[in-house]
């Protein structure tokens, strides 16, 4: 699963390489996004900013209510499920990305593996949206199984989208969408690094 990407291009050219239109209030974001943290989307034609991962409202031992929890991961095999179906059938978006990162190494001193598509400095990774009371607009990320060299490193992968499949993931059926939901079969980059997984708030994970 993935619960830190990379968004390194400015809002400006994200706009112009998805052909959208910046929303009023614009697309704030850190080159370094992490679950509950804001990110850019690309939505209903627009580049927007939204908070990634859909709450999860717990309740405590006592009955109180909890902090809510990321939901930042939707794995394909559940798109059908209550907590995703409404935004499957109806919300889908495309999230900008430059690469992605996943733990890798022993417990306590995993370093972070970044990932990315070595003939595209920008990609497209297949998400769903919702409004939420929360935290307003809020995004999650598509998972898919693993393959190629990805594999090396985690069992699930993002949905990764060609472009010639952008406009079919945002308007096309549930049916057709759901033909996307692949692993990548084209190159993809791997750089293994000494970067402590658990810097910043990297260590954060939630998948449903």
């Amino acid at each position: 699963m993935c619960n830190l990407y990379r968004m390194t291009k400015g809002k400006d050219e994200v706009a112009a390489w998805f052909e959208a239109i910046e929303a009023v209030g614009g697309a704030n974001f850190g080159e370094e996004v992490y679950p509950g943290f804001p990110g850019a989307v690309v939505a209903e034609g627009s580049l927007r900013q939204m908070t990634w991962g859909f709450p999860l409202v717990l309740k405590g031992k006592q009955g109180q209510p909890l902090k809510p929890k990321p939901v930042n991961n939707a794995r394909t095999d559940k798109l059908d499920s209550f907590f995703w179906k409404h935004s499957f059938a109806e919300r889908r978006c495309l999230i900008p990305v430059t690469a992605w990162a996943e733990a890798e190494g022993a417990k306590g001193s995993k370093t972070r593996s970044w990932m990315s598509l070595p003939d595209s400095e920008l990609f497209a990774c297949a998400g769903v949206w919702r409004e939420s009371d929360e935290w307003g607009a809020c995004y999650s990320m598509v998972m898919t199984d693993a393959a190629g060299v990805a594999a090396e490193v985690h069992t699930r992968m993002p949905v990764i989208l060609a472009p010639e499949h952008y406009a079919l993931w945002t308007t096309g059926t549930p049916q057709e969408t759901r033909e996307l939901c692949q692993p990548w079969q084209g190159p993809i980059a791997i750089d293994r690094t000494d970067q402590p997984w658990t810097k910043g708030a990297a260590h954060q994970q939630s998948l449903l």
